[in-house]
């Protein structure tokens, strides 16, 4: 029997389709749901022509051919970071396991550098500005954000810290008979509602005409709502709290997500003001100058 304050975790089968031998896991689906998501939304930011002034941007093809390299990034990148980040002992221990993806296993901020490493990659090999390439994966990032981790609760894993006081606990399966915060939720509304607001109006407030600054405002804002949410979010098992017992607003205790979060919203910080200085700006021919003057 659960605890009078906590909910009992929904009964939700991990798996959403089954056929014969093949199954396919709500957690796959959200991966797919947010890059496809994601694609669909670059698209209309491309075609709004109001968005861009004389900034070169990406055709349709382009950003069709994009979610590949994405896609390649985001999962390469997440695993990789999640086993240079959070269980390095154990996979040097045990190297094929590296390969084993279906148990699970991925980083944020692992992903993240890897889609970054994707996007300059593929700007490079288009002629397009890297910068702007960023800008349009900040506004779209967050739709991702947000299945991904509905995808972790429905998972019944990254669960919260124990709270046995809060009224909307929930007793995860693997978490033992303890009410826990529904942290997976609340990432899902700062990370991935929130911050998709909060990029939505950066784009229709500067567009793509400062390149780099919208990337630097997805940076510092993930930063922020990740940060929040680590003081609800349960350690991972195998690292717990650095330099601390418990994460609290006086005692101290730091976890790896806060940690990684630091260079973060330093380098969107900077970024942030080198584009707001036009120091991002890619340098303009006569003809685009004038152009852009009979815009004003």
């Amino acid at each position: 029997m659960p605890p009078l304050l906590a909910l009992p975790f929904p009964a939700i089968d991990p798996v959403a389709v089954s056929i014969g031998p093949v199954e396919i896991k709500w957690y796959a689906l959200s991966y797919i749901a947010g890059l496809v998501g994601g694609w669909f939304y670059a698209r209309r930011l491309v075609a709004a022509d109001s968005l861009w002034g004389v900034v070169k941007r990406p055709t349709l093809t382009d950003i069709d051919d994009l979610i590949v390299w994405v896609a390649l990034g985001v999962v390469l990148g997440g695993r990789i970071g999640y086993v240079l980040f959070y269980n390095l002992p154990l996979y040097l221990d045990h190297p094929m396991e590296i390969l084993a993806i279906r148990n699970g296993g991925m980083s944020f901020h692992g992903g993240f550098l890897g889609a970054i490493l994707a996007l300059l990659l593929f700007a490079r090999g288009r002629g397009l500005n890297g910068y702007t390439m960023l800008d349009i994966a900040a506004v779209v990032v967050p739709v991702g954000l947000f299945f991904g981790r509905i995808a972790n609760f429905v998972n019944g894993e990254l669960w919260g810290r124990a709270a046995p006081d809060f009224p909307y606990a929930v007793v995860f399966p693997t978490g033992g008979d303890v009410p826990r915060y529904p942290s997976q939720l609340f990432e899902a509304a700062t990370e991935g509602l929130l911050l998709f607001v909060v990029m939505a109006w950066a784009v229709r407030r500067f567009g793509f005409r400062k390149p780099g600054l919208l990337g630097g405002i997805f940076v510092l804002g993930y930063a922020l709502a990740r940060t929040f949410c680590e003081f609800f979010r349960e350690p991972d098992r195998q690292l717990g709290f650095l330099f601390g017992q418990d994460v609290n607003a006086l005692g101290g205790g730091v976890t790896m997500g806060m940690l990684l979060c630091v260079p973060m919203a330093l380098v969107g910080l900077v970024y942030i003001v080198l584009a707001a200085r036009g120091v991002t700006r890619p340098r303009q021919t006569a003809p685009e100058i004038q152009a852009e003057a009979g815009q004003i």
